[in-house]
C-alpha cells in the first residue's frame, strides 16, 4: 500500500477497492474517485486542495459499465424514498435533487422508463437504465361491471397472478370517484371458509413495488395523472392476503403512499383490514399510516372458530382487549366488518351478541352482504333478514351500515376471478388429456373485502 493511503485514510479504501479489481493505484483519480459499486458506473466527483503525492493529477476519462444482468438489477419501484436516495448518491453519484425528480415520475407521473424522465439528464437516465428497471404488473384481465366495478387480473413478474378492484360512487356533487382495493400477498395462508383466496392456499408475500404497483396500474387505466385531483382517492387492503403477515411490506408501502411527492395519499383515505393478527396490531396503531379494520364475521368464539379457523386461534375476547388500548386519533373509529351470511350469523341473536361484543371499543359496523360463489355452502341472507338485524343495531345506537355487494357479474369478490382463471386453465388442461376438466379450485366471494 503506498505511503499517500496512509496518510489519507479517507482514500485508503478506495485504493484497497483498485487493487482488487486488478486497477493500478494511479488509476485512483485526483478529481475524479469512482464509488465503490458492484457495477462501478460512473466518475464520482470528490476534489483535494493539496493532491496526495503518489496519486495521478489528471482526470480518468469515464469508463462506460458492463450492464448489470436483469437478475442484478434494481427494481426501482421496491425502494421508499430515503432507499433511493441513498442509492442513487452513493452508488450513481447523483447529487440529491435527482432522486426527488426521479421520485416524482416513478409515483406522480406514472414513468414506465427512465427515457420518460425528461427533466433528467440523458446521462443520469442512462446509468439508471443500466442498473435499475421499473418493473409494472402485467395486465392479465380487465373486466367492467354494469354496476361501474372494475376488476384486474394481474401477472407478477415471475408469472404469480393477484386482483385488484376498483368501485365506484359519487361525490356530493355527483363527480364520479374510485376507492381501490389492493392485495398484499398472493394467495393467503387464513383458510377463511368463505373466501375465494383462502382456498388457494399461500403462495408468497407481495413487494412493495408490487403491492404499489397496482395503483399505478389502475391510474393509468382511468387516464389518473393529476395528483391534486385524483380520480382514485381511497384504498383499501382488503384484497388478497392478510396485510399483518407481511408487515414490512405493508408498512414500507403505506410510507410511500404519504409521501406528499410520491402517491400523496393522506392516511384518513387509508384502511388496513385484518382478520385478528396479535403481531404487528399495535406497530400499525402508533403509525398513524392508516385506520384500522377488522374482519369480524361472528360475535362468538365458537362461531368465529367454525367459519374462520386460523383466525380464531386469537381468542375473540384477547382480539377485543387488544382493540380496547388500540391507539386513535381523534374522531377515529375502528372499523367492524361482518359478512352476512345466511342462516349462519344472521340472526337477531347474533346480532344481540354483536352489540354487547363491539360496544367494548369505539367502533362502527359495515354490514356486508354475502356475495354467492360457486361450490360453497353459504348463501346470501334475505333482504328481510338484513334489514331485521341492521335495524336492531341501530336501536342499540350501534353505527351499522349496510355496504352492497358490487360487481358480482364479474366475479368481483376477493379471489373469485383467478379462481375462474385457474378452473378455465385446469379445465382446458383437463380436455388435452382427455378428462371433463372438472375439480379445478373453486371460488368462495369474501363480499366484505370488496
Amino acid at each position: 500500500m503506498p505511503a499517500w493511503a496512509a496518510e489519507h485514510p479517507e482514500l485508503a479504501a478506495l485504493a484497497e477497492r483498485a487493487d482488487r479489481r486488478g486497477l493500478p493505484l494511479a488509476a485512483v483519480p485526483l478529481y475524479c474517485l469512482r464509488a465503490a459499486h458492484p457495477n462501478p458506473a460512473y466518475p464520482r466527483p470528490m476534489h483535494w486542495t493539496n493532491p496526495p503525492r503518489g496519486l495521478t493529477h489528471t482526470v480518468m476519462p469515464p469508463v462506460r459499465p458492463t450492464p448489470c444482468p436483469p437478475s442484478r438489477m434494481i427494481d426501482i419501484l421496491n425502494l421508499t424514498y430515503d432507499e433511493l436516495e441513498a442509492w442513487m448518491t452513493d452508488e450513481l453519484g447523483e447529487p440529491r435533487f435527482r432522486a426527488r425528480q426521479v421520485w416524482q415520475w416513478l409515483w406522480q407521473k406514472n414513468a414506465r422508463s427512465f427515457d420518460a424522465m425528461t427533466n433528467v439528464s440523458k446521462a443520469t437516465r442512462a446509468r439508471l437504465a443500466e442498473a435499475a428497471r421499473i418493473t409494472w404488473p402485467e395486465v392479465r384481465t380487465v373486466k367492467t361491471s354494469s354496476d361501474g366495478t372494475v376488476k384486474f387480473l394481474l401477472a407478477l413478474s415471475d408469472g404469480a397472478l393477484v386482483e385488484t378492484v376498483l368501485i365506484p360512487s359519487e361525490s356530493r356533487e355527483g363527480k364520479v370517484r374510485m376507492t381501490q382495493c389492493l392485495s398484499c400477498q398472493v394467495g393467503c395462508a387464513m383458510g377463511c371458509t368463505f373466501c375465494s383466496t383462502g382456498s388457494m392456499g399461500f403462495e408468497r408475500n407481495m413487494t412493495m413495488a408490487e403491492i404499489l404497483g397496482q395503483v399505478l396500474v389502475a391510474r393509468e387505466h382511468l387516464g389518473d395523472d393529476r395528483p391534486d385531483h385524483p380520480i382514485v382517492r381511497n384504498l383499501v387492503f382488503m384484497g388478497m392476503g392478510e396485510p399483518l403477515l407481511n408487515l414490512n411490506e405493508v408498512m414500507r408501502s403505506l410510507r410511500t403512499l404519504n409521501d406528499e411527492f410520491g402517491l400523496c395519499f393522506s392516511p384518513r383515505r387509508i384502511t388496513v383490514s385484518t382478520c385478528g393478527i396479535e403481531k404487528g396490531l399495535r406497530e400499525l396503531g402508533e403509525s398513524g399510516l392508516a385506520f384500522l379494520a377488522v374482519s369480524l364475521h361472528a360475535p362468538n368464539q365458537e362461531l368465529r372458530a367454525r367459519i374462520m379457523p386460523r383466525a380464531a386461534r386469537w381468542t375473540l375476547d384477547d382480539l377485543m382487549a387488544a382493540l380496547e388500548s388500540y391507539p386513535l386519533k381523534t374522531r377515529e373509529r375502528i372499523t367492524f366488518e361482518y359478512l352476512l351470511l345466511g342462516g349462519v350469523n344472521d340472526s337477531i341473536e347474533h346480532a344481540r351478541e354483536l352489540v354487547r361484543l363491539v360496544s367494548r371499543t369505539k367502533a362502527k359496523l359495515n354490514l356486508i352482504v354475502y356475495n354467492p360463489a360457486e361450490g360453497l355452502p353459504y348463501e346470501a341472507p334475505s333482504q328481510a333478514r338484513i334489514l331485521a338485524f341492521e335495524q336492531y343495531l341501530w336501536s342499540k345506537n350501534v353505527t351499522a351500515i349496510i355496504r352492497k355487494s358490487k360487481g358480482q357479474d364479474i366475479k368481483a369478490a376477493c379471489g373469485q376471478l383467478k379462481a375462474s382463471e385457474l378452473a378455465d386453465l385446469a379445465g382446458l388442461a383437463g380436455q388435452e388429456e382427455g378428462t371433463d376438466g372438472h375439480g379445478g379450485p373453486g371460488g368462495p366471494g369474501e363480499a366484505d373485502e370488496t
